[in-house]
C-alpha cells in the first residue's frame, strides 16, 4: 500500500504550500486542519508519517503525539513550530519524534525527514506483516509438532528425542519433517531464526 504523509496544521496557507512541496516530490498528502481532524481520518494500517504543527486550538501537537503513543500508534512524527520553543521541542524528542523543524520550513530538511519517516514506518510494517505471517504459519502445526520445536532447535539425533519424548523414532522422523516443511526451513539454525523473526522464540 502506498504510504502517506499527514499534515496537520490549522494554517491553510501551511497546509497548502507543504502540499504543493510534498506533492511535487510524488509523496501523497492527507490535509488535517485539527489534530480532531486527523484523528477521524487516520488509518494506522497505512504506512505514513505525521508533519504535526506544535501550537493548534484545542488538542495540540505534543497532547496528539502522547494520545497516539497511550494507543500503541508508533507513526513517525516530524513536528512544525513558528516559536522554536527549546522546552518543547526537547519535550517532542525525547517523546520520539523524527525532527523537529522551525517555519518558514527549508524544504529540503522537510523533504529529507519525511523520506527518513517514511522509511521507517515502512520498515516497521514490513516487520509485522512478516511477524504475523510467521505466527500464521506456525499455528499450522499440531500440538505434537510444537511440542517438538523447543528439541529441533538443539539439533538432537530423531532418537534422542524419541528417548526424551517417550514415542517411537519413526513419529519423530516424521513430525520433525512436517515442521520443516510447514515452516519453510531446513536447519536448526533456519528454525531458529524463523522463531527470532516472528517473535515466537519467547514462546
Amino acid at each position: 500500500m502506498e504510504s502517506l504523509v499527514y499534515v496537520v496544521d490549522d494554517d491553510p496557507d501551511v497546509c497548502k504550500a507543504l502540499a504543493r512541496l510534498l506533492g511535487s516530490e510524488g509523496f501523497r498528502v492527507a490535509i488535517s486542519h485539527s489534530t480532531q481532524a486527523f484523528l477521524a481520518s487516520h488509518d494506522p494500517g497505512i504506512p505514513a508519517c505525521i508533519v504535526l504543527d506544535l501550537a493548534m486550538p484545542g488538542m495540540t501537537g505534543l497532547e496528539l503525539q502522547a494520545c497516539l503513543q497511550e494507543n500503541g500508534v508508533q507513526c513517525p512524527v516530524i513536528f512544525l513550530t513558528g516559536h522554536g520553543d527549546i522546552q518543547s521541542s526537547v519535550r517532542a524528542m525525547k517523546a520520539g519524534a523524527m525532527d523537529f523543524l522551525t517555519k518558514p520550513v527549508d524544504a529540503e530538511a522537510m523533504l529529507q525527514a519525511v523520506r527518513q519517516a517514511l522509511d521507517m514506518d515502512e520498515a516497521a510494517h514490513r516487520n509485522a506483516r512478516q511477524h504475523q505471517d510467521a505466527r500464521a504459519l506456525f499455528e499450522t502445526l499440531t500440538p505434537r509438532e510444537k511440542e517438538l520445536v523447543p528439541f529441533l532447535l538443539t539439533g538432537r539425533l530423531n532418537k534422542q528425542i524419541a528417548g526424551d519424548l517417550g514415542i517411537a523414532e519413526k513419529t519423530i522422523k516424521v513430525h520433525r519433517s512436517r515442521v520443516m516443511h510447514k515452516l519453510g526451513v531446513r536447519t536448526p539454525v533456519e528454525l531458529l531464526a524463523f522463531l527470532e523473526r516472528s517473535g515466537l522464540r519467547r514462546d
